[in-house]
């Protein structure tokens, strides 16, 4: 159900959208003129949308992709916020899925001092506290990358080699799915701190703070670099340990196949349904017979030993 909230200040306004419909659209449409295409593409949060920065002669248009973690399935997955900037307006749609764009919003609704203090200046810089806001916000994500890295490299020397292969299967989904949604964050970011707009006022810290943001990308974007090289490494080192279990699994059976072949062969010998033979008219045939085939195992046995083998 789409909800419309709004808070405001003699020089700047918010306005809060959502799960947007037509009606709220169509209102935007009326008051500010804004162009059909990015009313529409405001309106495809369901819908894979690429992110995208849009100069428009009165306003800025911003998709932007975060990532936010489900714990139920253990997976990063996509959300998106729209935002449309003017020279006194800031208006913000989504799918009330990111956390601190929520409880910015309603601190500086229910704080005056709060309020004035953000909603005081530029929509730019109002912008810039948002974004900044979410971004710190994904460290901690990334903290919890982290800890499931350390946690599987400990796994992987504890010798549970075999319960750490679905872990890394999901770390590493997580990590490409992280990268994936941040590539594009530095582009639009430059593109942004490029602009020079007449309807919006420009000064030197302006400038200093956006240029805080590639900055805290940047971080963003080697940490997972990091994370990245390390799960696989931590990879190849685990599908190593596993292969050589299973190689040592391997020879153990083959060695006591080996070992078990003399008593395979000399039953299936003295199997044989013939008149003639050794040991068959003798009273203690039969355990000579055990005692030739316990001599032959455990010839096989120190032949493999004195070859350290086993």
């Amino acid at each position: 159900m789409s909800q419309t909230k709004i808070i405001k200040t003699s020089e700047l306004s918010w306005l809060d959208i959502s799960f947007a419909s037509e009606k709220e659209l169509d209102y935007l449409r009326k008051k500010f003129k804004f162009d059909d295409a990015d009313l529409a593409d405001s309106l495809a949060h369901r819908h894979a949308q690429r992110p995208k920065i849009l100069i428009r002669p009165n306003y800025i248009f911003m998709v932007i992709i975060f990532p936010i973690y489900n714990r139920k399935t253990r997976e990063i997955t996509p959300t998106e916020i729209d935002l449309f900037i003017t020279s006194d307006h800031l208006i913000s749609i989504h799918y009330n899925q990111i956390k601190p764009l929520i409880d910015f919003f309603e601190i500086c609704a229910e704080s005056k001092t709060e309020r004035e203090s953000y909603l005081s200046d530029t929509s730019i810089m109002l912008l810039y506290e948002i974004l900044n806001r979410v971004y710190l916000t994904l460290f901690p994500m990334l903290d919890h990358l982290s800890l499931d890295i350390n946690n599987i490299e400990r796994n992987i020397f504890a010798h549970k080699e075999r319960e750490m292969v679905q872990e890394i299967l999901v770390i590493k989904r997580n990590i490409v799915y992280f990268r994936k949604i941040m590539q594009s964050h530095r582009m639009i970011l430059s593109k942004l701190i490029r602009q020079r707009l007449n309807f919006i006022r420009e000064d030197a810290e302006t400038d200093i703070l956006l240029h805080n943001l590639p900055e805290t990308v940047q971080d963003i974007w080697e940490t997972l670099d990091i994370y990245q090289k390390t799960i696989d490494a931590l990879e190849d080192t685990n599908n190593a340990l596993v292969s050589f279990k299973l190689n040592d699994i391997m020879r153990t059976l083959t060695i006591f196949s080996v070992i078990c072949f003399p008593l395979t062969l000399m039953a299936a010998v003295f199997g044989m349904n013939v008149v003639q033979m050794p040991f068959i008219n003798n009273t203690l045939g039969f355990w000579e017979i055990l005692g030739l085939m316990a001599m032959a195992s455990v010839s096989m046995y120190l032949y493999f030993r004195y070859k350290k083998w086993i």
